[in-house]
């Protein structure tokens, strides 16, 4: 099941979302580069979508840094016990 801000694999398909940017975020992703096409890449036309997309990334990055901080003290105290 995907998450509400990942969009599923037709659709990516569909708008022709290269494959480095089928993250977490795609689902944001679809309506801001709708949104570009449609307003001629105007840079103010589409801020409230790109704002979204860009925040969603940024809360995504800062997740997974935890994560792997997390999984390498973890690791650590895995090793201090043996």
């Amino acid at each position: 099941m995907a998450s509400p801000t990942t969009a599923s694999q037709t659709e990516l398909k569909q708008h022709k979302v290269p494959l480095g940017w089928r993250d977490g975020c795609s689902a944001l992703l679809l309506p801001l580069n709708v949104c570009r096409k449609d307003r001629y890449y105007v840079p103010w036309e589409c801020e409230h979508e790109r704002h979204a997309y860009e925040k969603c990334v940024y809360i995504l990055s800062l997740y997974v840094r935890r994560m792997k901080e997390l999984s390498k003290r973890k690791q650590a105290a895995a090793e201090e016990a043996e």
